[in-house]
């Protein structure tokens, strides 16, 4: 049971004005941690589509495989991005948020216990996989970016065409 208690997050009973029950519970640094790496995740983010111009400004990209695998890290960068900041907002919401309990005669054994930790786990996970998309992202963009397509020279035929009169 004692590890239980590493895990959950204890707060303490109060009665409001109506005589119900309700949890509060004090923030710990795992709020704080969840809107730090919300913020850094952010600002990470947006330097990086700073850097590269969202890929739909600037230089264009070369056609070829490191055009498509840097759209397809593109892509899934964004959609792990956008896990990660919904799980870390949402942990950090929780992790901060007083519940409401009415009180009620058959709620006898009522307590504050609450399990919040995993969460933060999965925005970790999420974070953790922006970050290598991320990586590979900008290796293949930068890859295709200094690749020169292939230029097309206005070349003539050596069969000459004459202009009818």
């Amino acid at each position: 049971m004692k590890t239980l208690f590493f895990f959950c997050k204890q707060g303490h009973i109060e009665k409001d004005a109506t005589n119900g029950t309700y949890c509060v519970y004090n923030s710990d640094v795992a709020t704080g941690y969840g809107v730090g790496a919300f913020l850094f995740l952010l600002s990470s983010e947006s330097l990086l589509m700073g850097v590269t111009k969202c890929m739909c400004f600037g230089r264009s990209l070369a056609p070829g495989g490191d055009r498509a695998w840097s759209i397809i890290y593109f892509v899934s960068s964004w959609a792990t991005f956008l896990a990660a900041e919904a799980c870390l907002i949402a942990g950090a919401k929780k992790n901060a948020y007083h519940t409401k309990y009415v009180g009620m005669i058959y709620a006898q054994n009522f307590t504050c216990e609450t399990l919040r930790k995993g969460v933060f786990i999965a925005g970790a996970v999420f974070v953790v996989a922006t970050m290598i998309l991320n990586v590979y992202y900008y290796m293949y963009f930068s890859k295709a970016t200094a690749t020169k397509a292939a230029l097309k020279t206005n070349r003539t035929s050596s069969v000459g065409m004459t202009g009818y009169a």
